[in-house]
């Protein structure tokens, strides 16, 4: 079988993965919902920070839709676990 990039329209492959909110299996956990599909290199990166705090802002706007957020980072769950809380005691600060 031939690998090659995936593009727009394609299948998303079937994969279960390890998340911040338990174990999940792609795509069927978002199953009749548009996802906007998201990677970046590593957490605690602070370009990567905001992208990902202007995310969550944006989520009120977009849960109406019927649509979310998934991001892909190549650290363990418990590495994304400390970030978020990180960036949280961050919106804390004056």
């Amino acid at each position: 079988m031939e690998e090659k990039m995936p593009l727009i329209g394609d299948t998303f492959p079937q994969v279960e993965v390890a998340t911040t909110r338990g174990r999940k299996t792609l795509p069927d956990a978002y199953s009749g919902r548009w996802e906007v599909f998201f990677s970046h290199p590593a957490d605690f990166i602070p370009v990567y920070t905001a992208e990902f705090v202007a995310f969550q802002k944006k989520c009120n706007q977009f849960n109406p839709l019927n649509r979310g957020f998934i991001g892909l980072r190549v650290n363990q769950v418990f590495s994304h676990l400390r970030w978020v809380g990180w960036i949280n005691q961050m919106k804390k600060l004056p």
